[in-house]
């Protein structure tokens, strides 16, 4: 727990280690010092596990204020779990395709190519499962091949864009206020 008494701090919420990469990220590129205003980010290991962090962290737990970032698809989770809706983040579908919608085609073949990843990428398209799918549902798709890989591009892919042009749900669960 951040800060130096039960309730002092606030904790984003969020489903895993790659959103958790890209709040940071984000909050770099914001010029937001999470951990000096006593804001720590929370990977849950998937949404269905938010009740259980609102139970520990928030008002009848820790006491920490609250505020969540997730996909569309996981919103009920974090309404069950009685975050309000003016807490609760919510990336169309997901934060990777928000990143990769944010930079597009160009300037995300890019950053592959910086991170030595484009050939690894041109191969993977190849692939019989990929053939039919759409730039977008590959790239989508190559990002959670490899351990590590979806992690490392939540902070890639959100340090490669200029601070207003960062995804809005990032950029205001990270400029909300504590």
């Amino acid at each position: 727990m951040t800060g130096d008494r039960a309730g002092d701090g606030t904790a984003i919420l969020v489903e895993g280690a790659s959103d958790r990469a890209a709040v940071l990220t984000a909050a770099d590129l914001l010029g937001v010092d999470l951990a000096g205003d006593g804001v720590q980010v929370v990977p849950m290991g998937g949404a269905m596990s938010v009740r259980r962090f609102v139970a520990e962290l928030g008002p009848q737990g820790a006491g920490l204020r609250l505020r969540g970032l997730c996909d569309a698809g996981e919103v009920r989770f974090f309404e069950r779990a009685g975050l309000p809706d003016d807490a609760v983040f919510v990336c169309r579908p997901d934060l990777e395709a928000e990143l990769l919608a944010a930079l597009g085609h160009e300037r995300t073949a890019a950053v592959l190519e910086a991170e030595g990843d484009l050939r690894l990428f041109r191969t993977f398209q190849q692939q019989p499962a990929q053939r039919e799918r759409t730039l977008d549902q590959q790239l989508h798709r190559f990002l959670g091949t490899t351990s590590g890989r979806k992690e490392h591009y939540g902070a890639v892919l959100a340090s490669a864009l200029p601070a207003d042009e960062l995804p809005a749900p990032l950029r205001e669960v990270v400029q909300a206020p504590n």
